[in-house]
This record gives C-alpha cells, sequence and structure tokens, in this order.
C-alpha cells in the first residue's frame, strides 16, 4: 500500500513538474512569437524610445514618414529620437519629412528629438529644426542653410559630335534651363527667383523652429556649415552629445524614471535582386548623372 502511494505520489510530482515546463514553455513562445506593431518583441510597460534612422542622401520622404508614423501611433512608444547622419537632400522630400514631424507633435503629442551623427546638414537640419530638440556632437558638420540647383549642360559635346536640338515650345522659359545651351538673361532671373523663394522657406523653417530672429538666421545662411559646438554657440542647436546623450534627454523630457528601451523599425525584407539592384544604384547614381533636369535641393556638397 504504502509502494503504491510513493509510486502515486512520485507519478504527481513528475506530471506536475512537466506540466509547469509546458505552461513556462508555452508562455516564452508566446512572448517570443507574439509581436507589437514597432516590430519588436511585445513586452509589457511604457518606457519605449523610438529610434528612426535619417541616413545619406535624402531623396524621397515615405519610407521615413512611414516610420515615423508607426512609432506615432504605437502609445507603448513614449518618445521617438531622429538619428541623423545626412547631407540633406532634395527641396520637397525635405519639406515633406519636416511637415510630418511637425504634425506628429501637435496632434500625436509625440516627443521627437534630433540626434545628429557626424553630418546634419542642408535638408537634414532643416528637419532637425522640426523637432522638440537638436542634439549634436562637437564635430558634427551641420548648417549649411541654403538652395542649390544643379543640371548637366552637354551642348558643347553635341556640337562635337555634329549633332542638333530641334525644340518647339509654347513659352520662352519652357524649357529652361536647357542643356544644350547657355542661359539667358531673362532664364537666369527666372531661376534665381525660385531659389531665392525656396532660400527664404528654408531660413523662416529654422527661425521658427529654433525660435530665431530672421535677420540673425539669414547671417548664418549663406551656406557654410558649422561644428556642433560652433552651431551651440549660435543658438542652432540645443545640446552637445551623442545618441546616448540624446536617449537621456528624450527619457527626461517623457519622464521616464528607469532605463528605457530602445526600439528599431523592422528591417526591409528584401529579395535576390532588390539587394543587387540597391547595391547597385549606391555605386553608380545614374539617376543623377544622366538627368538633365534641374535639381533643386536643400544639399551641403
Amino acid at each position: 500500500m504504502n509502494n503504491r502511494r510513493s509510486k502515486l505520489l512520485a507519478w504527481l510530482i513528475v506530471g506536475g513538474g512537466l506540466f509547469v515546463l509546458f505552461v513556462v514553455t508555452l508562455f516564452a513562445l508566446v512572448l517570443y512569437t507574439v509581436r507589437d506593431d514597432d516590430g519588436e518583441t511585445l513586452s509589457f510597460g511604457d518606457n519605449k524610445i523610438g529610434i528612426v534612422e535619417l541616413s545619406g542622401v535624402i531623396l524621397e520622404s515615405r519610407s521615413l514618414i512611414e516610420q515615423l508614423q508607426r512609432f506615432a501611433e504605437n502609445s507603448s512608444i513614449r518618445g521617438i529620437i531622429l538619428r541623423i547622419d545626412s547631407p540633406g537632400g532634395g527641396v520637397a522630400a525635405s519639406q515633406e519629412i519636416f511637415n510630418e514631424v511637425l504634425r506628429l507633435r501637435k496632434v500625436k503629442k509625440k516627443i521627437i528629438v534630433s540626434s545628429m551623427a557626424s553630418v546634419g546638414a542642408s535638408g537634414a537640419y532643416y528637419i532637425a529644426c522640426g523637432t522638440d530638440k537638436i542634439i549634436a556632437n562637437p564635430g558634427t558638420v551641420t548648417g549649411s542653410i541654403g538652395v542649390i540647383a544643379e543640371w548637366i549642360n552637354y551642348g558643347e559635346l553635341m556640337k562635337w559630335a555634329k549633332l542638333k536640338n530641334i525644340v518647339f515650345k509654347s513659352g520662352e522659359l519652357k524649357d529652361a534651363p536647357s542643356p544644350i545651351r547657355e542661359l539667358t538673361v531673362t532664364e537666369k532671373k527666372y531661376l534665381q527667383n525660385i531659389i531665392d523663394d525656396m532660400y527664404i522657406q528654408f531660413v523662416t523653417a529654422v527661425a521658427e523652429g529654433r525660435k530665431l530672429d530672421v535677420e540673425k538666421v539669414r547671417q548664418l545662411a549663406d551656406g557654410r556649415v558649422f561644428t556642433g559646438k560652433d552651431a551651440k554657440d549660435k543658438s542652432l542647436i540645443d545640446e552637445l552629445g551623442g545618441l546616448q546623450e540624446a536617449v537621456e534627454i528624450t527619457s527626461k523630457l517623457v519622464q521616464i524614471t528607469r532605463e528605457p528601451k530602445l526600439v528599431y523599425p523592422p528591417k526591409p525584407k528584401k529579395g535576390l535582386l532588390g539587394l543587387l539592384f540597391d547595391d547597385a544604384s549606391a555605386v553608380l547614381p545614374l539617376n543623377s548623372a544622366l538627368d538633365s533636369r534641374i535639381q533643386f535641393s536643400y544639399v551641403w556638397k
């Protein structure tokens, strides 16, 4: 009888242990496989800070805006750090990201902080001016407030090849600037007016974002770059420091009292063709090299 009870007790202990192990394993699998909308493994608490990276030349705005929106919609992410390492880029793309940053701050009440790495210039600085705070390293290259317009003129090459370009147009400025001839006085004035308008938009965004007088910004907005240290002295940024300092500042702004969890957007999966073409575009920038149309940019050259 005692022997039978001992065996039953042993089976109960073994069975109970296996059941507990099963429950723990199942719970671990659920935590591992269930992910929230920021792509991270589900975690409890609201001590998360989203990190959105803006790197390289700004050619388009959609992908970065989608990342910002994803984090802004996630209530467990208290604040967003925009990690910048960019010389700027297209005028319209820079403005679209800037405007979305302002909208998310106003509508979604999200704290967004800029953290500059090596470079945060021109269009990238334009975007940073829309955030709550700008943090840069002492040696970060920033500023470059201004506009540049470029296109390729291959008129001499056509003359050498004895080719003629025939154009019918509805107005004097329809093909300005032409890639096969010199600019006329009227065309130069016309294009300069466009650049001046874009320049004023840039200066205004900096003045409003940094709470500076427009005339003071104009004095700094001749295209020059500044080190992070010099930029702080001129009130173009708020604090000196790297990503860790940006995390600490953001944590204080959103009132996270414990160690924050840094969340990055999920990396998009690319097929073999995508990887090949992405690599090729980085080495051979064919679009910019062969496109003779004028390109207006907030970019540091």
